[in-house]
């Protein structure tokens, strides 16, 4: 796991993939950061991927430098730990500009505890 959040901090920029009504969808997206061994992103609650996500929590995420590219895939977990949110927010100056506090009622933020990652041809479960 230690090469996978290595690769996500040094490259946190990437595509993030869910389904709609079953058909894919992909727009841009960033992985917030490793914090109590699963991995963190957010998101709006008024935007259509958490609509997606809360349908069919399924999702992919990929991100690359050069030709080495990291595939994530699993189910995500929707969290209201507002020790996490406030550590997002504190990591991800963008994200707090949007956002502003953990209290804001719009921001959600989810985990993806269990699933698996491709890197570079290697295939870790965790």
């Amino acid at each position: 796991m230690e090469q996978i959040i290595a690769f996500l901090t040094a490259n946190p920029t990437g595509a993030f993939a869910t389904v709609d009504n079953g058909v894919p969808r992909v727009r841009p997206w960033a992985f917030m950061m490793e914090g109590n061994g699963k991995l963190w992103f957010c998101t709006s609650n008024d935007k259509d991927v958490y609509r997606e996500l809360q349908a069919n929590p399924n999702m992919e995420f990929t991100s690359w430098q050069g030709f080495s590219i990291l595939r994530l895939s699993g189910k995500v977990n929707f969290s209201q730990d507002v020790e996490m949110k406030n550590k997002i927010l504190e990591n991800n100056p963008g994200v707090k500009s949007i956002y502003k506090s953990s209290e804001n009622p719009v921001f959600e933020i989810f985990c993806l505890e269990h699933g698996k990652a491709d890197l570079d041809g290697k295939t870790y479960e965790f």
